[in-house]
């Protein structure tokens, strides 16, 4: 054979073998900053209400679901723990990626990969319990692909374990590294969710309530996709074909691109505003109008956030997001009448807001009036010409 053609393929392979590790480091750099953010947001938002038992402050993060339950201790403890424990997976699952303490500090790595695993199963009986006894699961499919994700997290822990106590370490590496992708799902949701968006500029098959196909999708995807994905990786690795490998690398760069874009986005729209909320001074105007609303009703709660704006503008937090998040909780309750009413206010504060008429579309929706429904997220799309979920909406309503 031509000593040329053996020198081409040499560098070739050089090149393959170069690309696929530096395509896999890059991907590792983004998810350890993208995981520590997460990571962060866990430790600040949950930490201190948790530890000082004021469960109700959850309430200020308008886009949990489920979280704080009035008179249910045990449930928010379970959600307590489950959000710390997914802080240990993201900050410890990292550093058990990072060759050099396996090399150096072999007796760290094991250490840290124990607390990681049994930190895992916890979240993974946890998990089980929020949607099968609390009720926290959105749907049905929502609750089985929860369900998998834990079955997978316990099975891969102890294929893990076995194959570290049977000293098979390449074995072990590899059921590591599958507990990791699966312990981390839901990190892999938030930004998977939030990259379609961005990318797509809106929330594309999201669906009103969250069950549009891509949610579907992204229910098992957020962790049998990053399974596929290890497993091509691994394979590639083994496989002595050049183009395979930079064809893998070349994926991979795109992958961790698009994991960037949904870090980005979920950290500025999502984790960094519920930090904020939560250390925000300003008495919570929704927590305010929701007591008074149980006490004394709607009418008395109207009133009272009036004269509350009126005097105290300064010392309550009539941020948008207040009122909305307290009309999606009376919505959640199936106080329907109190949402719209609550909702209204928030029209009526943020009139150029297309979220606000979103928002009070769908408890007029959810309450059965068809006409104020289709008025409001008309007046929604006007305002945001990319609302897909109202545009969704109004297309099943032959309202276009």
């Amino acid at each position: 054979m031509n000593t040329a053609v053996l020198t081409g393929g040499s560098n070739l392979n050089s090149v393959a073998e170069t690309a696929l590790k530096a395509a896999a480091r890059f991907w590792f750099l983004v998810a350890v900053i993208g995981q520590w953010a997460f990571m962060f947001y866990l430790v600040a938002f949950y930490g201190p209400s948790t530890f000082t038992g004021n469960f109700q402050a959850w309430t200020r993060n308008t886009m949990l679901f489920k979280g704080y339950v009035v008179g249910d201790t045990l449930g928010n403890l379970a959600f307590a723990g489950h959000a710390l424990l997914a802080a240990v997976i993201a900050f410890g699952g990292t550093l058990q990626l990072i060759p050099q303490i396996r090399a150096r500090a072999i007796s760290v790595h094991r250490w840290i990969g124990r607390v990681f695993m049994v930190t895992a199963l916890g979240l993974s009986v946890s998990g089980l319990y929020m949607e099968w006894v609390r009720g926290a699961r959105i749907n049905m499919t929502n609750a089985l692909a929860t369900s998998l994700n834990a079955v997978l997290i316990i099975a891969f822990v102890g294929l893990a374990w076995r194959a570290a106590r049977s000293h098979q370490i390449a074995t072990h590496r590899r059921w590591a590294l599958r507990t990791y992708l699966v312990a981390n799902a839901q990190w892999f949701t938030r930004v998977g969710v939030f990259a379609w968006i961005l990318v797509n500029q809106g929330p594309v098959g999201i669906g009103a309530k969250f069950d549009g196909p891509v949610m579907v999708f992204m229910e098992f995807g957020c962790y049998l996709v990053p399974l596929a994905v290890l497993e091509l990786y691994l394979r590639a690795k083994e496989n002595p074909a050049p183009r395979g490998r930079l064809a893998m690398a070349g994926g991979l760069v795109v992958l961790t691109l698009l994991m960037a874009v949904g870090i980005g986005g979920v950290a500025t729209a999502a984790w960094l505003p519920a930090v904020k909320a939560a250390y925000d001074p300003r008495t919570s105007i929704a927590d305010t109008l929701s007591a008074t609303i149980a006490s004394t009703g709607i009418d008395q709660a109207t009133r009272q956030y009036h004269d509350l704006k009126a005097a105290g503008p300064a010392t309550y937090n009539f941020d948008e997001r207040e009122l909305n998040k307290l009309g999606y909780r009376l919505i959640e309750a199936g106080k329907l009448k109190e949402a719209i009413r609550v909702l209204q206010l928030n029209v009526e504060a943020y009139p150029q807001s297309s979220n606000v008429y979103d928002s009070l579309a769908e408890a007029y929706m959810d309450d059965g009036n068809k006409p104020e429904a289709i008025a409001n997220y008309r007046k929604s799309l006007r305002l945001d010409p990319r609302n897909h979920g109202a545009l969704e909406i109004l297309k099943k309503l032959n309202a276009l």
